[in-house]
């Protein structure tokens, strides 16, 4: 799951979120997670999943927020169909028995400047949970005139041992259980109810 979340730049961002958290709502169309895995030193497997939804709260005044986001994993994309299938299949990702990934966390960090640097939360795959620390590659908010509401994004990206969660699956063949994931993550921020 580059999974989901938020560092802002300079003091009119500030004056936008006021002292209070915000709600925001996870934006599909620029949403997604992915991941990488070598495969036997020979090329790199990448997949991703498109189908990402949840919940995100943010403030920046108090440095603070919540994340709680789903991945539906029967929705990976990895080039081909066979591959695809395998993917969800017990070897994997076991869709049948497992049919999301979720990432939760309400530990935002960030340097001295303000800016978001990580999300340290817990990740769930498999049945089983564990820590997980995303850390941004970039963040920003903005005013996004098609949703004509303001707009927080980025990158965020990790790297795993799968065996942590039991996805043990041809681990020592391959010599390497480390994965690159990723989440892209864009969310509108919600207007207050009146």
């Amino acid at each position: 799951m580059r999974f989901s979340i938020f560092a802002l730049a300079g003091a009119a961002a500030l004056t936008a979120f006021g002292a209070h958290a915000a709600e925001y709502a996870i934006d599909p169309h620029h949403t997604y997670a992915t991941f990488a895995i070598d495969h036997n030193g020979a090329s790199i497997n990448r997949g991703r999943f498109d189908n990402v939804s949840g919940t995100i709260e943010f403030d920046l005044a108090a440095r603070s927020g919540k994340v709680d986001v789903s991945v539906d994993a029967n929705a990976v994309s990895a080039g081909s169909q066979q591959f695809n299938d395998h993917l969800r299949s017990p070897d994997l990702f076991n869709v049948a028995k497992f049919p999301a990934m979720r990432f939760v966390s309400d530990k935002f960090v960030f340097d001295d400047g303000g800016k978001l640097t990580e999300v340290q939360g817990q990740m769930t795959l498999l049945g089983q949970t564990h820590p997980l620390v995303l850390k941004a590659s970039q963040f920003t908010c903005y005013e996004n005139h098609m949703a004509k509401a303001e707009a927080c994004g980025g990158d965020f990206e990790a790297t795993i041992d799968r065996t942590l969660w039991g996805m043990n699956y041809a681990a020592k063949e391959m010599g390497n259980a480390q994965v690159r994931i990723g989440v892209t993550i864009e969310a509108f921020r919600k207007q207050p109810a009146q």
